[in-house]
């Protein structure tokens, strides 16, 4: 694994060969970390989309998503416009030698740097705070960060050369809502049963948190916090066989991996259909699989995803400096790269184009009864709006208030934006998670409202049986791909409701050529439905 020094941030030399590190040196390190994991990738994780969009194996609809996300790659390594729109909440973990000294705080410190980040690089602020159990605000500022300092190795281990080692993490919600803990027994630690939960449990991730993932999943732990922290260093690497963290221990037990059960988690993502997120093979790029002790009377079991933006990144600090991985400026030098990229750039050619203009009428006709799966090309205005829009809509309904008049005007996208840069019609532009909102299924519906809907991921019964009822269409277009849609499908972005709310306010966009698929039709017909096998 490669890293590259950041000038001008070696420590100051203590007695006894330890390094006494400042806070802004801190600062810097966590301000560069999630500004280069913010818009460009490392050549691994490059190669493995790359991988997936020249495999022959892969489908049609695989190839399309991978090219469309390297091609995203491309676009938002020129460091305008972040890679998603879900530009995460900042996570740092941090493991310390002992011959390391702090000379103020370094929880402020670190968490100062990736605020800067966050204020000046058009990323988007996705946090709440609470104010009470029930009532929250928007910070401003993205911020708390989450922040785990670890004691590292002892003196006699670091010879003679202490570090500081770190590991920066820009999560999205969507790949976080995708963890799950179970409270197994230790019947499930047999291989009959351990194969059938994972052929029921990875297929059921779906691919609303962007896919292909790296799946992780773990089994034991003497608490849940140790099986759950395990999993997330899992998802970011962390127990990789280049990963330069030296002790790979989780609360001072380092797990087991299990090969053989990755390669099963593998065999289970490509055979379950659902694909890079419109069917095919390609669901996951990689897959750990981690054993810890137990209690007795305990098993907990753990699975979790990183998603297609794959936004992890390990630093340290010695005594020549402050250091981070290295990641791919210029994706193009990648050989090969710049082909793939192109394959999403041709139309499938039973796309079907979709004036959005001529009014929701006019495109229930041109979908009634497209097949799911078939590709659409969307022009015209489209109404964004996602889940604290729809809450306001839901208490004008309780309170007996007409909807606002635009509601029913145009299809509805879930999706809130990063900041946008300037001179630019918006900032990074993505679909959000579909499902959030099915329970708005009947209440606007019924309405003449949101039948025609666009995001990303599956959709519950009820969205199905409301699509049938009140002929609605549900469409899905790329996650992951956000800088690209930005700088090419969209052609203006204005707020026309709920300013407050920021990026949840509801805005008017227009697009051009934005490539979509039918995932449920007008008969209630679902891309996602499980396939005979």
């Amino acid at each position: 694994m490669d890293f590259d020094l950041i000038p001008n941030t070696a420590p100051e030399a203590a007695a006894n060969s330890a390094i006494s590190v400042g806070d802004e040196t801190l600062s810097l390190l966590a301000e560069k970390a999630f500004e280069r994991l913010s818009f460009t990738f490392t050549e691994t994780h490059l190669k493995h989309m790359l991988d997936a969009a020249a495999d022959s194996r892969s489908s049609e609809n695989d190839r399309f998503v991978c090219s469309f996300l390297l091609k995203n790659a491309i676009i938002a390594a020129r460091g305008e416009l972040p890679l998603c729109q879900d530009t995460g909440t900042a996570q740092i973990f941090a493991w310390k030698d002992e011959g390391v000294l702090s000379t103020g705080d370094p929880y402020a410190a670190l968490e100062r740097g990736a605020k800067k980040t966050w204020a000046d690089r058009n990323l988007r602020n996705s946090t709440n705070i609470p104010l009470s159990l029930f009532e929250e605000t928007d910070p401003g500022d993205n911020m708390p960060a989450q922040i785990a300092l670890f004691a590292g190795r002892g003196a006699e281990k670091s010879s003679g050369n202490p570090a500081w080692h770190f590991l920066f993490c820009a999560k999205g919600g969507g790949s976080s809502n995708k963890t799950q803990l179970f409270q197994a027994t230790k019947a499930l630690l047999e291989p009959k049963a351990f194969d059938a939960f994972l052929s029921r449990q990875v297929p059921a991730l779906g691919t609303s948190a962007c896919p292909p993932y790296t799946v992780s999943v773990v089994v034991g732990g003497l608490s849940p916090e140790q099986n759950l922290t395990a999993l997330k260093l899992a998802t970011a690497g962390f127990f990789d066989a280049d990963s330069p963290v030296p002790d790979r221990q989780v609360f001072g037990f380092s797990p087991q991996r299990c090969p053989d059960w990755e390669n099963r988690v593998m065999e289970i993502a490509q055979g379950c259909g659902l694909g890079a997120q419109f069917g095919g093979r390609a669901f996951a790029s990689g897959a750990v699989v981690l054993r810890l002790p137990r209690h007795g009377a305990s098993c907990p079991v753990s699975i979790g995803v990183s998603c297609s933006a794959h936004r992890n990144l390990f630093g340290r600090i010695d005594s020549e400096g402050a250091w981070l991985q290295t990641t791919v400026d210029n994706p193009l030098s990648i050989p090969g790269l710049k082909e793939a990229a192109a394959l999403c750039e041709k139309p499938a050619e039973s796309a079907v184009d979709i004036d959005m203009d001529k009014g929701i009428p006019h495109m229930q006709d041109k979908l009634r009864a497209l097949p799911p799966g078939t590709p659409v090309l969307l022009t015209g205005t489209l109404l964004v709006a996602r889940d604290a829009a729809h809450a306001r809509w839901r208490a004008l309904i309780r309170s007996g208030e007409p909807l606002p008049s635009y509601i029913g005007l145009h299809p509805i996208l879930y999706a809130g934006p990063a900041k946008t840069p300037e001179g630019k019609p918006t900032g990074s532009f993505g679909p959000t998670t579909a499902g959030r909102m099915d329970e708005y299924a009947e209440e606007l519906m019924s309405r003449g409202a949101a039948l025609v809907t666009l995001a990303k991921g599956n959709r519950s019964e009820t969205w199905r049986s409301a699509c049938r009822q009140w002929g609605g269409t549900y469409l899905g277009t790329v996650g992951g791909g956000a800088a690209l849609l930005a700088e090419e499908h969209i052609r203006s972005s204005e707020i026309v409701d709920y300013p407050e709310l920021g990026m949840e306010a509801v805005r008017k966009i227009v697009v051009e050529k934005m490539p979509a698929f039918v995932l449920i039709n007008d008969s209630g017909e679902d891309f996602y439905a499980p396939r005979p096998t």
